[in-house]
């Protein structure tokens, strides 16, 4: 023996002891773990980070100020940056009709609207070339503005918020084959450019700041503003009643047209009807209840239709929670978001009282379903995104639910029709009518108790066949609907197929 160590032999691999072997395993997966991780930022939450408002890539380039143009869907330019004499970048507003769904963007006061949801589009942070975000820093220029282009026509807005001057209210309009939003109105509304202009954005500002909630003009009330809906809440009814099959077409309550002077006893509480007398004794089927607007047959069906279908129902209609949108939204609710307390509640809720809160675009979209006969759109108002080298990222319609067969929305149409051209419907709709067009609507008088004025509404939408717009209309205190909220609908709906032939 030479008392030397033994060596391995020649080519055999040398042998790693099992603490080595543990550590080498732990550096794999840590180092796995970190490289998982920075693609989950980097790839798959890549685009909400460039999105968020805090993050300090964006607050960077809105300092930098040049942001890309908003326009209509014929090009119409609604926002542009234009160049300060200090080197910097103002926004400016052509059109500040459309200020409620555009926004506003200032240094010194932030920003709201699609100015803010697509701040990282039109600064140009997030590429429309493939791969482009994970490059950017290898860029010579890290911006890159883009142009968004809206379904929305700035010649119906016009026309829509022409027509709400001087009240409170708002009005969408809608193509319910597209999903796309052709019409978005609130008033009271504000003057983008006078809050960006820095001369007379503080005093303006302040002045908006300082109104009573009720008044405020900074409020969107088509997508933020829960209203008391009223009758027009009888077509969500209807769809929630023959989706479940709780009610049919020649659905009758016997007791109904004695319930018409006595009131229809639940629970202790009389619901109330007694505004139509044309219909003397007779039973009404949907098709009546719908052109009458009956609270007494509609407060049966919901109660035959019962609280947690009615609720599920809603919620394949969009109720229930925020609607996915291009600006932010506030959900409506059949049941006050707390369930139904009891058939009292949920009869009254059934027409429309109660503790149901809805949104203009909320209501827009029941119109829609029954225009589409049966599906629901994703209400989209961005329809394509644009880079200065020419690429273009196009928002394809997308069926967000399949929510009703296409023969029981076609029922519901045609009593929609009624209400409007019916002999006893013209009377609460009949305003609605769009010369020489089909038209369906459903006119509301949501009750607010006490001395105020009921908020007045308006859905519907034409022609009936092969439907191009739909519409809801709500004046605040309006009385009424067939007075105010109801010609609105009919006007913008008239005005738009005279557009858009």
């Amino acid at each position: 023996m030479s008392g030397l160590p033994d060596l391995p032999a020649l080519g055999a691999p040398p042998r790693i002891g099992p603490a080595l072997l543990r550590v080498a395993l732990a550096l794999i997966v840590v180092y796995g773990a970190i490289g998982a991780g920075l693609s989950w930022w980097q790839v798959v939450e890549a685009e909400r980070l460039t999105s968020d408002p805090g993050n300090p890539l964006l607050l960077a380039a809105e300092r930098e100020g040049r942001r890309g143009r908003i326009v209509d869907a014929r090009g119409v330019v609604l926002a542009e940056s234009v160049p300060g004499g200090d080197g910097s970048w103002t926004r400016r507003y052509p059109h500040p009709e459309a200020a409620p769904i555009l926004g506003y963007f200032s240094p010194d006061f932030g920003s709201a609207g699609l100015e803010r949801s697509f701040a990282a589009e039109l600064l140009g942070l997030r590429s429309l070339a493939p791969g482009g975000d994970l490059l950017r820093k290898l860029r010579r220029d890290l911006y890159d503005p883009q142009d968004v282009q809206l379904s929305l026509d700035v010649r119906l807005q016009r026309a829509a918020v022409a027509l709400l001057r001087g009240k409170r209210g708002a009005i969408v309009a809608i193509e319910p084959a597209s999903g796309r939003i052709l019409a978005l109105a609130s008033t009271p509304s504000f003057d983008p450019n006078r809050i960006v202009d820095p001369d007379t954005g503080a005093a303006y500002f302040a002045d908006l700041l300082d109104r009573p909630a009720e008044a405020s003009a900074l409020l969107d009330r088509a997508t933020m503003g829960r209203y008391t809906p009223g009758s027009v809440l009888k077509i969500a009814t209807a769809v929630a009643g023959l989706g479940s099959g709780a009610i049919t077409p020649q659905t009758v309550y016997p007791e109904q047209p004695a319930e018409e002077r006595t009131g229809f006893l639940v629970e202790g509480f009389r619901v109330r009807d007694g505004h139509h007398p044309q219909t003397g004794q007779r039973t009404l089927d949907l098709t009546g209840a719908i052109e009458v607007s009956c609270n007494i047959w509609f407060a049966h069906a919901g109660l035959d239709i019962g609280g947690e279908r009615f609720l599920a129902w809603g919620e394949r209609m969009g109720f229930g929670a925020a609607i996915p949108f291009d600006v932010p939204t506030a959900a409506s609710t059949l049941d006050g978001g707390d369930g139904f307390v009891d058939d009292v509640e949920l009869a009254n809720a059934a027409y429309g009282q109660s503790e149901t809160f809805v949104t203009p675009l909320q209501m827009a979209l029941v119109a829609a379903i029954v225009a589409d006969r049966g599906t629901l759109m994703r209400p989209h108002v961005v329809d394509e995104l644009r880079s200065a080298d020419g690429r273009v990222q196009t928002i394809a319609p997308e069926v967000w639910r399949r929510v009703l067969d296409a023969g029981q929305a076609e029922t519901i149409a045609r009593a929609m029709q009624q209400a409007v051209e019916g002999r006893l419907g013209r009377r609460f709709a009949g305003a609605a009518k769009v010369p020489g067009v089909p038209t369906a609507g459903k006119s509301g008088t949501a009750e607010l108790g006490g001395e105020r004025e009921p908020h007045a509404w308006f859905i519907g939408f034409a022609p009936v066949e092969a439907p191009r717009i739909a519409v809801a209309v709500i004046v605040e205190n309006g009385g009424a609907g067939s007075a105010s909220a109801v010609p609105m609908g009919g006007e913008l709906m008239a005005a738009w197929l005279k557009l858009a032939p």
